[in-house]
């Protein structure tokens, strides 16, 4: 449902460019928008859900999006859907971390690894729906008037369609369990017992009652006191043991790895399809032939002629190219999904940010469009892995109690970096054809190079 939310505009930009006057910095915005309003709900979301626990709010929080997505559809002008894309992100920051948390916790210690790939990888699949969805819809250019004020176009429909994943999320969340390792954390040892059972007769077909273990142990607490507590002094309460050892220094050393992975992945991801789009273009306008990708670029630059606003509908190798990128990260996960445990979260990281710094200059220098597809999709598929390796060595380091917060606040520095990175990246794309894509390179070197200090796994914290 995130992956939907941040990147739903993306497909949109080259539809609605004319109806809603887009210029390359409204983009920007319109990208950057939802990771705003992931930044104001983090701190928010994370002392929600490790107080009131997994399953309740992930509920409203799916819920809720879709219905701001359906709001969304309705837009007629760039200010109202912004305004609804930053609900959008608002909302959907605390369902999308505790969806990490709520996996690993359901899952025993050698399996936990790979539950924030398998989240990656289901992310990955919905990159691929949406691009085959917008195959189907955005070319329709239709044009339908419901009141003098009140216009849908083919984007419109779009974005009204890509609701239904959210609100059936929400719906499917009635039926899920709250995870047993919340439930024995708050002391609800019979209630955590009872899903134990259900998962164990759901995994072997057998009765509930011949589960074999009777009694759960008693797990520390959380820290609740009696007396009455302001909110920001419950949640500061909550979240001052990372600010102390023996956390403090993995938090920071996380959330900068986060940050500048999140930066250069998702600027780069939800700009593709508009990437694409000007290739497309070019072709469009040069008779089919190719040329070095710099070259193809330079006609989405802007200029100082004043042109009419035109939507080339006729781009289904936008939406090829797309699921061809998507495509590779779905393989390219479960590759890792293999290997994470035998290379260890550590050995990845550094070959990841090492090998996705080279994809990102290897597309500055690709000669011809085929070729910048494959370095294209090498880059989304290994940074999009890094990003939800950081994710792992979160649920390593911190204890129950904490995680959900330490996932949410870690992801606030990624999507602030991903806000602050949608912004920037337009000026750059003014700038010429190297500063984008050498940026990117950067980023991820820095990543490589951080990933050294990280310490080893601690399996101490369940």
């Amino acid at each position: 449902m995130s992956v939907i939310e941040t990147t739903t505009m993306s497909y949109v930009f080259p539809a609605a460019q004319c109806d809603l006057d887009l210029s390359l910095g409204d983009k920007g915005m319109l990208n950057a928008i939802t990771y705003g309003g992931t930044i104001a709900s983090a701190f928010m979301w994370g002392f929600i859900f490790d107080t009131m626990g997994r399953k309740r709010p992930l509920i409203a929080g799916f819920l809720l999006d879709g219905i701001f997505a359906v709001l969304s559809g309705f837009s007629q002008n760039v200010t109202f859907l912004m305004v609804m894309k930053f609900f959008g992100g608002f909302i959907m920051n605390g369902p999308y971390a505790a969806l990490t948390t709520y996996l690993c916790e359901l899952h025993e210690g050698k399996y936990r690894s790979r539950m924030p790939i398998f989240a990656g990888l289901s992310m990955s699949i919905g990159t691929i729906y949406l691009p085959f969805l917008a195959s189907f819809i955005l070319p329709m250019n239709f044009k339908l008037i419901l009141a003098d004020y009140l216009v849908l176009h083919s984007w419109s429909l779009f974005l009204l369609l890509n609701a239904l994943p959210a609100l059936m999320g929400g719906m499917i969340f009635f039926f899920l369990p709250e995870t047993p390792k919340f439930l024995m954390t708050m002391g609800r040892n019979e209630q955590a017992l009872k899903v134990f059972q259900m998962i164990y007769s759901l995994n072997t077909g057998k009765p509930k009652e011949t589960y074999p273990i009777k009694i759960l142990i008693n797990e520390p607490k959380a820290n609740h006191r009696n007396e009455p507590e302001s909110f920001l002094l419950k949640g500061w309460r909550q979240i001052s043991p990372l600010f102390a050892q023996p956390f403090l220094g993995v938090f920071i050393l996380v959330c900068s790895l986060q940050l500048f992975m999140t930066m250069g992945q998702n600027t780069l991801r939800l700009w593709l399809p508009q990437l694409f789009q000007a290739i497309n273009d070019y072709k469009f306008f040069n008779n089919g032939t190719s040329s070095t990708l710099c070259n193809m670029l330079s006609v989405i630059q802007p200029t100082n002629e004043t042109e009419e606003c035109f939507v080339n509908f006729d781009n289904s190798e936008v939406y090829v190219n797309s699921m061809i990128v998507s495509a590779v990260s779905v393989v390219a996960y479960v590759i890792v999904t293999a290997v994470v445990n035998v290379l260890g979260r550590n050995t990845l990281l550094k070959i990841l940010g090492l090998v996705a710094s080279g994809c990102a200059v290897g597309i500055y220098f690709s000669p011809h469009s085929d070729i910048a597809l494959i370095f294209i999709a090498g880059f989304n598929s290994l940074s999009n892995i890094g990003s939800k390796v950081i994710l792992v060595v979160v649920v390593d380091f911190f204890p129950t109690t904490l995680r959900t917060m330490t996932v949410s606040l870690v992801m606030m520095c990624g999507r602030g970096a991903a806000m602050i990175g949608n912004i920037i990246f337009p000026k750059l794309l003014e700038m010429g054809c190297g500063p984008p894509f050498f940026s990117m390179a950067s980023l991820f070197f820095v990543c490589f190079c951080l990933s050294f200090l990280l310490p080893k796994p601690k399996e101490n914290f369940v």
